[in-house]
Order: C-alpha cells, then structure tokens, then sequence
C-alpha cells in the first residue's frame, strides 16, 4: 500500500443554523486515505455521511477544521483557484436520475466534464472520448444520442460513474452509489468499480448505510452517528473484532444466509430508544440513550477517540 496521503480530514466540522436550531451535521471528525485505498463511511440516515461527501467536493464551506488532498488544502477559496483540484475530485451521486440534467444527450453530459477540463482538443476527440467511457461501463456507443429519460437507473448510474471518470480523477466520492438500485444491478456496478480502482490506480471514499457491503469494497471502514466517528479501523480488524457497542448493534443486525456467516456476527445487540434529535443532541456520549453497555460518565462526558490498536481507533469510555 502506498505511503501517500491521497486525502487528510483534521477536525472537520459542518453546522448548519436553523430556526430551531444548530445541527452539527459534522462535529470534529478525522480520518485519512492513503492511494489506492476504499474507506467505508458508514451510518443510519442522518449521520452525516452525506454532508461529509458534499463538504470534500466543495458543495458545502466547512465551519472549522480542514480538508486536504495531497497536503494542498480543498476548501471552497482553494477549490476556486486550483482548476486541479476539481480535476482530480470527482463525485457519483445516490440518486443518478435527479444528477443527469434531462435535457441533455447522453454525450453532452459526458462533454461537458472534458470540454471544461480540456482534456481533449476539438469535437471529435471529445466524441471518440464519450464512446471510450461509454466502452468502459460496458455501454453501447449509440447512447450518444440517447436521453437519461430513455434508459433505466442503473444505466444512468453507470453514465453518472462514466461522467466522474472523464477528467481522469484520482479520488472518487461515492455517497451511496448502488442504494437506488436492484441486486443484480448492485453487484454489476460494484465489479465495475474495483476493476476501475484496479485498472486506473482509483481512491474512493464509499459511503453507504449498508455495512455487509463494505466487507467485499473497503480496505478500512469508519462509521458515523450523529455526526461523529465512534469507530473506525482496517476491514479485516474491523469485522473479526469490534469495539464500540454502536457497531456491535449495526453488524449483529446485518441479514446473513449460512451459518458460517451467522458465527462471524457479534452477539445480537437490540437497540434502545430513537436516534436523538441532530438539533438536540444529549450532553456527554451522543450514543448514552441507545447503549446497553452505558455508564456515568457517559452521561456527562463526550468520550475522544483513542487508538486501541494499530490502526484500530473508538470514541468509548469502555476503553478509556
């Protein structure tokens, strides 16, 4: 694996001001990806995760903290000046029929991205491009001409994914990709991009609220609640020994069809309560309400993430 940080978040927070109050969508999150890695960001709706996918890809200015690609910071005045950037960042949305602008052809969506980057020079080397991505997601050329309206949902989302890889990115957004879609759909597009990370020397920061999923894509997973990361840690470490009792919760509820996979599972942990409100969180451990395993001081004290082991980190008094 290679030594280079391809992406370094340092204490990233995203509040938005409401009527009724702050959410703290993000509230002080840290991870790093190296090249060639898939880190799961995973989480219920409402954790987050999302927010922290639109803040990377400049959607969203950051209320503190820093985001910063290859030691160059992403923030939305760095983003404005550095056509780079944009270049290099790239994003496939959850939902590829609201992402596709119905008024334009197949081609002019794939177009646009190289005609702004000017990767290519004149219309028919953007042409000969367009078919070259279209080749690459497995579609037929004469989707050229087709509208979005004219072809199914995961069609579109291999378009969305063709559109992402057209100014040859090193780093790709994932916020829920395959979520839209059917089964067969699901692992279709999940092939199709690990062969891209393989064949194209791809990072992709995958975000998801399925957890199975990410025992066959990522190389270490983080998951989030209420805008936080409690837990994150290389796959392998990450499903053979959790640590946080949110995580237990997640994976012990995660559908399994053999008994070999029902083994792998922690003991079933039944979930207390409701997620609390994002406006208002509970002082101390945002999780205290739901735990089985809570005590006092969680109650009153935000526990921080320390690392357990290599690589291995948890926001727990448990292990405090």
């Amino acid at each position: 694996m290679s030594a280079i940080s391809v992406l370094k978040v340092n204490n990233l927070k995203k509040y938005f001001y409401t009527q009724q109050g702050i959410v703290k969508a993000i509230d002080g999150i840290n991870f790093s990806l190296d090249a060639g890695e898939t880190l799961g960001l995973v989480g219920e709706s409402g954790s987050g995760k999302s927010t922290v996918a639109y803040t990377l890809v400049g959607m969203y200015r950051p209320t503190e903290g820093e985001c910063l690609y290859k030691n160059q910071d992403i923030g939305i005045e760095s983003r404005h000046r550095s056509k780079k950037i944009k270049q290099d960042i790239q994003i496939v949305f959850q939902d590829p029929g609201t992402s596709l602008n119905p008024r334009r052809t197949i081609r002019q969506a794939l177009e646009l991205p190289i005609r702004i980057h000017g990767t290519e020079k004149n219309g028919k080397e953007r042409l000969e491009r367009v078919k070259k991505l279209l080749k690459l997601v497995h579609l037929p050329a004469d989707y050229v001409n087709k509208y979005p309206k004219m072809i199914g949902g995961g069609e579109k989302q291999m378009i969305s994914i063709a559109r992402a890889l057209a100014t040859n990115p090193s780093l790709i957004l994932l916020d829920e990709p395959t979520s839209a879609l059917d089964v067969s759909t699901q692992a279709k597009i999940i092939k199709m991009l690990r062969e891209f990370q393989r064949d194209l020397k791809l990072t992709y920061l995958f975000i998801t609220h399925d957890l199975s999923l990410m025992s066959y894509v990522a190389t270490k997973v983080a998951i989030m609640y209420l805008g936080k990361i409690c837990e994150i840690a290389p796959k392998d470490n990450f499903f053979r020994d959790q640590l946080h009792p949110y995580t237990k919760m997640l994976l012990s509820a995660i559908p399994v069809i053999s008994e070999e996979e029902e083994q792998m599972k922690p003991k079933k942990v039944r979930s207390k309560g409701e997620i609390p409100s994002a406006i208002n969180i509970p002082k101390g451990c945002s999780f205290y309400s739901r735990c089985a395993k809570r005590m006092d001081v969680c109650s009153h004290q935000d526990p921080e993430m320390i690392e357990v082991r290599q690589g291995h980190s948890v926001r727990c008094h448990l292990y405090n």
